[in-house]
């Protein structure tokens, strides 16, 4: 509502203008913490491997009036008034999608890309329906049948590995299903740096007639800028968050390619139907207006030149941070990384990956810990770090820049004085040191945005 004394009828332009003056007066607590997220973002030296920066544009489509639209159900298919703009929104959306990925059909309602998991699985599996997947210590997701996650409690799951080089053999993931049979068999992962086959997952799940379920929530921006093979004509359902890589809100997509017309589990419905009925109203009910704009932004960012440049730079970027740390005598996994994505072992430093995250931080530097294969630390210890270039790339950095960041990191963790598993010392004086030579790379780049 607008305040007493404002115009009627404003734009949305005004609207955010007005309400960013209310917020800071009239809430001036929450209005400064806003400001203050905002400079720590800009100050702070963010190379957690599942974050990317939103454009200006992304940020405003999702703060508009949308918000104040209810309307479950599809574009022309509401169950409320009042979604005529709401609808226009949501197409557009859905034919970025399909255009960014060379989908034939996208949904664009999933509210996360855990959901879209859950979506996906609820309407492929009945109850107990067995599922194959990355098993949750070699680089899985909770989704992809862990045992905390509802997947783990509701269906039947076996899991792959992956090999002592850290790397998925396809023949080891055939035998797998051979011996176990499952319904569902998941390709993807939120912690492996190589490229991901999905024709071989393709063929593995013809072989014992499974449908294939490929999560790139990870590496959605370099299969949409070509730089990572695309799933989606391979596997009957791709899904996707849209924040990790693409830059956009929280949420997720569900896609389909050439199999979008394939029978469905129950011998009549076609699938993209079934993965309409899936998400509403089998998984959610009203979707979110506002993060469908966003989502609609920026896919159409997405699809520039720019953008693809960004992603470039993005692989460029970690094969350089993959051979700096090796070269500084840390054990990355995989020995480097096709993707965004650098896995260390810290234990050979007498570190656990919690006391190397928390003393980054304490400088800084924003890396999160990350179990690795073979791994016996619980998951809140964990014996690695997980590194990533998205943002690095967003700051315009290139490979010199993020040999610089490796010798910083380098500086840290060679400098901690560790205690138990989750206990260290640092020196003030190194840490003071560190967070002045963070800040001064960060104002040198700072974040630059694809948006075009």
């Amino acid at each position: 509502m607008l305040e007493t004394g404002q115009t009627t009828n404003p734009t949305t332009k005004s609207i955010a203008d007005i309400g960013w003056d209310a917020l800071t007066r009239k809430d001036p607590a929450l209005g400064a913490l806003l400001d203050a997220e905002a400079a720590y973002q800009t100050a702070h030296l963010s190379m957690v491997a599942s974050a990317s920066v939103a454009a200006p544009s992304v940020l405003c489509a999702h703060g508009t009036v949308m918000s104040n639209v209810t309307a479950e159900g599809y574009p022309g298919a509401r169950y409320h008034p009042g979604a005529v703009h709401f609808d226009e929104i949501e197409r557009l959306a859905v034919e970025r999608a399909r255009h960014v990925f060379g989908a034939t059909y996208a949904n664009v309602q999933p509210h996360s890309c855990s959901s879209a998991n859950l979506a996906v699985l609820g309407a492929l599996l009945p109850r107990g329906g067995r599922i194959l997947a990355l098993d949750l210590g070699s680089g899985g997701h909770l989704t992809h049948g862990a045992d905390a996650s509802v997947s783990g409690k509701y269906y039947d799951v076996a899991h792959y590995g992956v090999e002592p080089d850290g790397r998925l053999d396809y023949d080891r993931i055939l035998d797998r299903a051979l011996t176990h049979r499952p319904d569902v068999v998941i390709a993807g992962a939120s912690a492996y740096p190589r490229w991901i086959d999905f024709s071989r997952f393709r063929a593995v799940a013809d072989r014992v007639g499974a449908w294939l379920l490929a999560d790139i929530s990870h590496i959605a921006g370099l299969v949409a800028a070509g730089l990572h093979p695309s799933p989606v004509d391979h596997a009957h359902a791709t899904t996707t968050s849209t924040y990790k890589q693409l830059g956009g809100p929280r949420g997720g997509l569900i896609l389909l390619g050439k199999d979008h017309r394939a029978t469905a589990p129950d011998g009549r419905t076609e699938l993209w139907k079934l993965m309409q009925r899936a998400v509403f109203p089998g998984f959610q009910g009203t979707p979110d207006p506002s993060a469908i704009a966003a989502k609609a932004r920026a896919l159409a960012i997405a699809s520039g030149g720019a953008f693809q440049a960004t992603m470039k730079r993005v692989v460029d970027d970690a094969k350089a941070l993959a051979d700096a740390l090796v070269e500084l005598g840390y054990d990355v996994l995989t020995g480097g990384t096709d993707n965004h994505m650098v896995l260390v072992d810290v234990r050979a430093a007498g570190l656990t990956g919690i006391v190397a995250e928390r003393a980054l931080e304490e400088c800084g530097i924003l890396v999160n810990r990350n179990k690795i294969p073979g791994d016996p630390l619980p998951p809140g210890v964990g014996g690695g770090l997980r590194f990533g270039t998205n943002i690095l790339a967003q700051r315009g950095m290139g490979p010199f820049e993020v040999r610089e960041c490796a010798r910083i990191v380098h500086n840290v963790l060679s400098s901690i004085q560790a205690g138990d598993a989750t206990h260290y010392e640092l020196d003030g004086a190194l840490r003071d040191a560190v967070r002045d030579r963070v800040r001064a790379l960060c104002a040198r780049f700072p974040l630059q945005f694809d948006d075009e």
